[in-house]
């Protein structure tokens, strides 16, 4: 183990079997990190698919371990290879393990799932136990609603992982907002090693050729579902009032990577007959699309909404309510605090109602109105912290 911050190790697991949450928010912290210390190497290990078309800064690599895709059932399936998903999985712990071993992390930093998809990683937590590397557990500031949570954690067994596997927890937000393991059963043990850190801020990344990034000609309202696959309602019912209504403000809608191809295809053709809407697939830099923007409508993901609160962005959240009510809970907790307006996707979605809220979030106040202290102070938090780990 190199026990100096200049010559140091990090290494990422993210599962990431669909959408971009897991992914970009790895990568925010790996790209903090190496900002804050010169000598340390990140290398981040994904089943995501489209890691290949992310922008990483120098001493970021990553390896892309065959990918599964959950199916509408819950069951999960093999995304590129013909072979038996029990294989693919065995190949997938294999990779992480030897990896693993071969990299010799000061610092393993798992994101979200305890054990990994289908306990992928326990292993390679067990290979740690013995060693000067300490495993870190990252998780979001809302991870489901509590009974909900509860019942999924005793079906994989998760709390023996936190109380003997895990050296730490870090929580990706702030306590006075939300607590993710409220309501579960947690021993002592783990509450002593849980570290709130506050939100991940987000900065529009420089050394970018803005000239390449197609903008909007005029100031427009953003609209994004995150990953996409989980957003064909809400894109609808936002085009819906712009079909609607002429006077809008104008709209660029980005639909996202995973969005199914039909219904794609089909909003992409509605936003041509248009005139105040631009629609595209996919952009990798949301951040200056968002910077831009005066305002934004989006379904209210972690990382939309630490960007949201970054760039200071009045916000309209239409969360989802399945198969989590993560961004649910978290869309009425910012509500509660006068950060954001919502609607919920699971009404009646009127064209009419989607019209006034538009032009009531044009009016809105931004989340700096709203002072709440410590609240994007996460990337500071842990990379303090990373640096005394490494440095004990």
């Amino acid at each position: 183990m190199r026990s100096k911050l200049n010559n140091s190790r990090l290494l990422i697991y993210s599962h990431d079997s669909f959408g971009l949450g897991h992914l970009r928010r790895c990568r925010t912290i790996a790209h903090e990190l190496v900002d804050r210390y010169k000598g340390l190497s990140v290398l981040i290990i994904t089943g995501s698919p489209i890691i290949g078309r992310f922008d990483f800064k120098a001493r970021v690599d990553f390896i892309r371990i065959p990918g599964v895709i959950k199916l509408h059932n819950g069951q999960y399936t093999s995304l590129g290879l013909l072979i038996d998903l029990a294989d693919t999985l065995a190949l997938r712990e294999a990779i992480i393990l030897n990896t693993s071993k071969v990299f010799q992390p000061d610092i393993f930093l798992v994101d979200k799932e305890p054990g990994g998809l289908k306990d992928e990683v326990i292993s390679t937590l067990a290979h740690f136990k013995d060693t000067d590397t300490k495993c870190i557990l990252g998780l979001r500031d809302v991870m489901d609603s509590p009974e909900l949570l509860k019942k999924e954690w005793q079906k994989k067994n998760v709390m023996p992982l936190l109380e003997g596997l895990y050296d730490e927890l870090w929580v990706y937000g702030p306590a006075e907002v939300s607590d993710p393991l409220q309501g579960l059963d947690i021993k002592q043990i783990v509450k002593d090693k849980t570290l709130f850190t506050g939100y991940l801020p987000r900065q529009v990344p420089q050394q970018v050729d803005t000239d390449s990034i197609h903008f909007p000609d005029k100031p427009y309202i953003l609209v994004t579902p995150g990953g996409g696959g989980d957003g064909i309602e809400m894109i609808d019912w936002v085009l819906r009032a712009y079909e609607t209504c002429s006077t809008l403000m104008p709209a660029l809608f980005v639909l996202g990577p995973f969005m199914p191809t039909t219904e794609r295809n089909e909003f992409l053709h509605r936003a041509e007959l248009l005139p105040h809407v631009e629609a595209i697939t996919f952009s990798n830099h949301l951040e200056h699309l968002m910077f831009e923007a005066e305002a934004v409508i989006a379904m209210g993901g972690y990382n939309t909404f630490c960007e949201i609160l970054s760039f200071d962005k009045p916000a309209l959240i239409l969360p989802r309510t399945k198969p989590r009510e993560e961004q649910l809970i978290r869309a009425r907790n910012a509500a509660k605090v006068g950060l954001l307006s919502m609607l919920d996707l699971d009404s009646e979605r009127c064209a009419e109602t989607m019209v006034d809220s538009i032009h009531k979030l044009l009016l809105q106040d931004k989340p700096s109105k709203h002072k709440l202290d410590n609240l994007l102070n996460g990337l500071d938090s842990i990379a303090d912290r990373f640096g005394e780990l490494v440095s004990k």
